[in-house]
């Protein structure tokens, strides 16, 4: 009966979100929230004030994702409104003439750059549009984007899923980079597949033969670097492996390297000047240097944006509320219990880099104040069901860890552990995936799912780091299948009602995705 209550509450948000009516995740995940809550007070005798203090906690740590995405969605904007997106459009249409390196240098690597920057569909938004302008099948492109935009989420804005996804596990240093290093390796070895069977989604088996030494070179130009970069960092792999890879294709473009000849020589060679080129990629190379100056330990920066010295403190009502001399905002004691919250106002990726970054776009694009302000309208009007969203995780989350070894959470890992044992090796990432199928998001995906896997982990002797990477890379995967990404993708291009014919081509490359995935990780504990 524990076991049912506690699967209770994530097989009504599954069926909710999954249904023929399906409610919004806002909606959904909120309610999922409440109902665990009742299920805690009623069948598990929960603590109320403690439980009050987590939901309090979970509330709170909402800012965190919230603001990234508010910095990466101005930042899209401040593109948008100044002329510098078409800009943008207009150099990478002049790259090649050839079907495939436009799509593997815009679909592929070009948005693989800008999920480690910013994440959050930001780039299907920014390279489905390029890719129908070129003239590409607008339903085609939907279901490609969807598909590339897969590979790098698990190290997406700046390394999000994993470092705020885990962060409710305590993860030591060591643990963490052992994991992201382990999904690097699951996604880089995915990543000779999944791609692929994208352009197939676009572009004949013949051609893509034709040009398959362009698009390995593409895939190893950006899985390599960011496979490298994850053993010593999981942050950067995405950012960095992308743009090592967008220059480097472009670079094998332009020199024809492993691409056919198109017979069609009518190609627009319309190309920037030097300064405006110069003009649309200084906001990504401003969010590339300062992101890796500000996190190398080697540098001081990072320990002076994460400087916890206290400078005011004072109690609000609900805690000990305490600001640093970095800004990093704190909540102790919440409601006298021993819960806590804390946001590290100039280290998470919210102000430094994206609000800089865009303070300079501003006077370098000349834009009025009306641009801004219609700039800074479209980020408010966008925030607010995503922000419902991630409230709701957050708190259900909270309240599933609450209680310990006799938590629902725990509960439901013990009747996970009982039931498949050993064999949840091949189970874990399409746990991960489900999580990002009804909820939109990787991050939440690893917030709501990773302390069972850690539990089962533990429960059936499975090596705690190689279902955690399973888990952040199942959450990566199901961003092909993922409600929310498709309704986004659709309204950018213009059409609707194709939910279910995107689905069904996108769980094609999903479950080769797993299948890899599980594969491998039988390989590496045999």
């Amino acid at each position: 009966m524990q076991i049912l209550l506690s699967a209770l509450p994530i097989l009504l948000l599954i069926w909710l979100m999954t249904k023929r009516s399906p409610w919004p995740a806002h909606i959904a995940l909120p309610f999922t929230a409440l109902l665990v809550a009742l299920v805690q007070v009623f069948s598990f005798q929960a603590d109320i004030l403690l439980m009050l203090a987590n939901a309090i906690a979970g509330v709170l740590a909402v800012l965190t994702p919230i603001s990234i995405v508010a910095g990466a969605i101005l930042l899209n904007r401040i593109l948008y409104y100044s002329g510098a997106e078409a800009h943008l459009s207009a150099w990478l249409k002049t790259i090649s003439d050839n079907d495939i390196a436009q799509l593997m240098i815009i679909g592929w690597a070009f948005a693989f750059m800008i999920e480690g920057a910013s994440g959050f569909g930001t780039p299907a938004a920014i390279a489905a549009p390029i890719l129908v302008g070129l003239g590409f099948p607008v339903l085609r492109v939907a279901i490609l984007t969807l598909t590339m935009n897969s590979i790098p989420v698990s190290f997406g804005a700046v390394g999000t899923p994993l470092w705020f996804g885990l962060s409710g596990l305590n993860l030591t240093t060591d643990m963490m980079t052992e994991i992201a290093s382990l999904t690097a390796l699951l996604n880089t070895l995915a990543a000779f597949v999944v791609p692929i069977i994208a352009l197939s989604f676009v572009v004949t088996w013949k051609y893509i033969w034709r040009n398959s030494v362009f698009i390995i070179l593409s895939i190893l130009s950006c899985t390599l670097p960011y496979y490298f970069v994850a053993q010593w960092n999981y942050e950067f792999p995405a950012l960095i492996g992308g743009a090592v890879g967008l220059i480097l294709s472009i670079g094998l473009a332009k020199l024809g390297i492993g691409l056919v000849k198109q017979p069609d020589e009518t190609f627009d060679k319309k190309h920037l000047s030097n300064l405006q080129l110069i003009k649309v990629i200084t906001p990504f190379t401003l969010l590339i240097i300062v992101l890796v100056v500000t996190r190398l330990p080697q540098l001081p920066f990072k320990s002076w944006l994460n400087d916890v010295t206290p400078m005011w403190s004072s109690f609000i009502g609900i805690g000990q509320f305490e600001i640093s001399r970095a800004l990093v905002l704190s909540v102790t004691d919440i409601l006298t219990t021993q819960v806590s919250w804390q946001y590290k106002s100039l280290y998470v990726p919210a102000l430094i880099p994206f609000v800089l970054v865009v303070l300079i776009c501003i006077p370098l694009y000349h834009m009025s104040r009306q641009q801004v302000f219609m700039a800074i309208s479209d980020t408010f009007k966008r925030l607010l069901l995503p922000c419902l969203s991630l409230i709701g995780a957050l708190v259900m989350v909270n309240l599933m860890m609450q209680g310990d070894n006799e938590s629902p959470m725990n509960i439901l890992a013990n009747g996970f552990a009982q039931l498949l044992g050993g064999s949840w090796l091949y189970a874990a990432a399409w746990l991960g995936a489900l999580g990002s199928f009804f909820s939109g998001s990787a991050t939440v995906s690893n917030l709501t799912f990773s302390g069972i896997q850690y539990a089962i982990a533990e429960k059936v002797g499975l090596p705690v780091s190689v279902i955690l990477a399973l888990q952040s890379v199942g959450a990566a995967m199901g961003n092909m299948v993922c409600i929310n990404n498709i309704i986004a993708v659709s309204t950018i291009l213009g059409f609707a009602n194709k939910e279910g014919v995107i689905i069904k081509r996108t769980i094609l490359p999903m479950l080769a995705y797993g299948l890899i995935a599980g594969g491998v990780a039988w390989c590496l504990l045999r």
